[in-house]
């Protein structure tokens, strides 16, 4: 069954917030077999969101709009939907029970703008909102339906998964079984590996699909298959699966649709292992990516951020006369600065990066974007040298992405 997602707000137009909210839904729906076709974020604009409404309903037989709920005046989307399906909003007590029991549950004191996220539309049906004030509603028209939701992205969550999503399977029947297999794949650049695969891609039935998911440095594959039943969905990933990993082989980092942190921690914890950082020229962006994952204490010690040459050698004990040598950026410096680590930080692995992530401080043998990155156990240590680009958020982000691909594949 096809669904168009609406987003509403100002806040999404100019960037201010970043819409995550139809990412969550259209996951969600295509995990459930649900085929989102059209996706759309509007202004708070009563017209605009009619247009957007009229757009989306010629396209997809289910449309969800996420967004414009709130208590006050710029929040429209009620009033709107109400002059669009011809009906009055009026006071719902049952709405008014829930909106009171969030509010002082907070310890905060009900006012006039909570009381009135009591007023719903009379003609379409109220499912509470028991994460948060904003009440959800169901209009069912002439074979389309329209599901208005909070854009809280908590609430929205909460609603999608125990309310909306239950009702949709039960009111549609599963037409259409999708399933996915995602690889990480390292050591090709996008077209590179358009053409290596280029006789698979060719032999792949109708509704079987690959799509190339390109990241700074590395590739995400998602296979995927859209099929009329369970059966022949899982078959058709299976044998493609199968296929694709005996084409690139050492070059598939990974089998699951999961980001590189995650993926290391739940290694790490699998063997009983630690990790550590030492960075330079990424500034601790290592660490804050894999302390962002809950539970990251159980394996990550620590980190080291040894911009200055002198913390390099106090701390790391990077030899002074290799500095002096061969410069921070080398391959001599890196290696020592893991090697440090994993003493001072007592971890199993240690990740070190050194490089001139720039704009400023290249020079021709050392380019602005030489990178060096290292990863160490207790019985070797690898490097490997980079050359990016010269943006310096690039060049961070790139060195980021190849030090946790190194450590995955070292893992």
């Amino acid at each position: 069954m096809d669904v168009s997602i609406i987003t509403i707000g100002d806040e999404l137009m100019i960037g201010q917030v970043v819409d995550t909210n139809s990412a969550f839904i259209a996951m969600l729906l295509n995990d459930n077999g649900f085929n989102v076709i059209h996706k759309a974020a509007v202004r708070d604009v009563g017209q605009d969101i009619i247009s957007a409404i009229d757009a989306a309903k010629s396209k997809a037989p289910i449309v969800l709009v996420t967004g414009g709920l709130g208590p006050t005046k710029d929040d429209i989307t009620l009033r709107t939907l109400c002059q669009y399906y011809g009906c009055e909003l009026h006071f719902s007590e049952e709405v008014y029970q829930n909106v009171e029991r969030i509010i002082m549950s907070g310890s905060r004191v009900m006012n006039e703008l909570n009381r009135n996220q009591a007023l719903v539309p009379d003609n379409c049906v109220v499912i509470q909102n028991r994460a948060g004030t904003a009440p959800c509603t169901w209009f069912e028209r002439d074979d389309h339906l329209l599901v208005s939701m909070p854009g809280v992205p908590s609430e929205m969550k909460w609603l999608m998964t125990s309310e909306i999503m239950p009702r949709l399977k039960q009111r549609y029947k599963q037409d259409l079984h999708i399933r996915h297999k995602t690889f990480w794949v390292n050591g090709y650049g996008e077209s590179a590996l358009a053409i290596i695969l280029t006789d698979f891609e060719n032999n792949l039935p109708s509704f079987v699909k690959l799509a190339y998911l390109p990241q700074l440095g590395l590739i995400r594959l998602r296979l995927s298959a859209y099929a009329s039943n369970e059966k022949e969905a899982l078959d058709s990933i299976a044998i493609f699966s199968k296929e694709l990993v005996n084409l690139l082989d050492t070059h598939i980092l990974a089998e699951e649709d999961k980001n590189l942190e995650v993926l290391i921690g739940e290694k790490l914890r699998s063997l009983g292992q630690t990790v550590g950082t030492a960075e330079s020229c990424t500034g601790g962006a290592i660490a804050a990516l894999l302390t962002s994952v809950a539970g990251s204490s159980d394996y990550y010690m620590g980190s080291i951020v040894a911009y200055d040459n002198s913390v390099k050698h106090h701390i790391l004990g990077v030899s002074n006369s290799d500095l002096l040598q061969y410069g921070a950026v080398s391959q001599q410096v890196v290696e020592q600065m893991a090697q440090g680590a994993l003493s001072v930080l007592g971890c199993d692995w240690a990740i070190a990066t050194s490089g001139i992530a720039g704009p400023g401080g290249g020079t021709p043998e050392k380019p602005v974007g030489n990178i060096w990155v290292a990863i160490a156990n207790r019985d070797t240590v690898i490097s490997r040298l980079f050359t990016f680009s010269t943006t310096r958020e690039q060049n961070v982000q790139r060195t980021v992405n190849m030090s946790l691909a190194l450590l995955l594949a070292e893992l």
